[in-house]
């Protein structure tokens, strides 16, 4: 019988053995059969006997743009300036300086687009054009399962056939 998350297995990212489980549910979209198990647990069903496996793994990389010059100046401008703004609004926060808040926010703005633009413009320099486009990236499956331990598998199937 598969167990619901030990504290040895929550603290060390073990997942628990999910063979002995049973198939009640699949669905095409993660969110469906995320939204499965909350209607589950909103009917008092003992979720962590249950766990979403998706089958069919991909790994996807969408390309988003051309990379240049002068989009990698602006990325590492703009990824600069959060950085610099995030850092003076917890150096202001802290009254670092003595100085007021306004001039640490600025200072953390303008020294975050000043690193940035350095930054990426190095990184776009040594990588030698052998990655000239941006993209976003993330895995997708198939389909999800919502499997549960065999003991509570009938509970689970009836509660899910009444989900609208």
């Amino acid at each position: 019988m598969s167990q619901p998350f030990s504290p040895q297995q929550q603290q060390l990212g073990r997942l628990p053995d999910n063979r002995n489980r049973v198939q009640v549910a699949s669905f095409e979209q993660y969110l469906e059969a995320q939204r499965a198990v909350d209607y589950l647990s909103d009917h008092k069903f003992p979720v962590e006997r249950t766990a979403i496996v998706g089958e069919g793994l991909k790994i996807v990389e969408q390309v988003t743009g051309r990379l240049d010059w002068n989009r990698a100046l602006t990325l590492g401008m703009s990824q600069g300036a959060v950085t610099g703004v995030f850092i003076g609004l917890i150096f202001g926060f802290l009254g670092f300086g003595g100085r007021n808040f306004l001039a640490l926010l600025l200072d953390g703005l303008l020294l975050g687009v000043i690193i940035g633009a350095v930054w990426s413009l190095l990184a776009y320099a040594l990588s030698g054009g052998r990655r000239d486009f941006t993209s976003v990236g993330g895995m997708r499956a198939d389909h999800y399962n919502v499997l549960v331990d065999p003991e509570v598998a009938e509970q689970a199937r009836e509660l899910l056939a009444q989900m609208r």
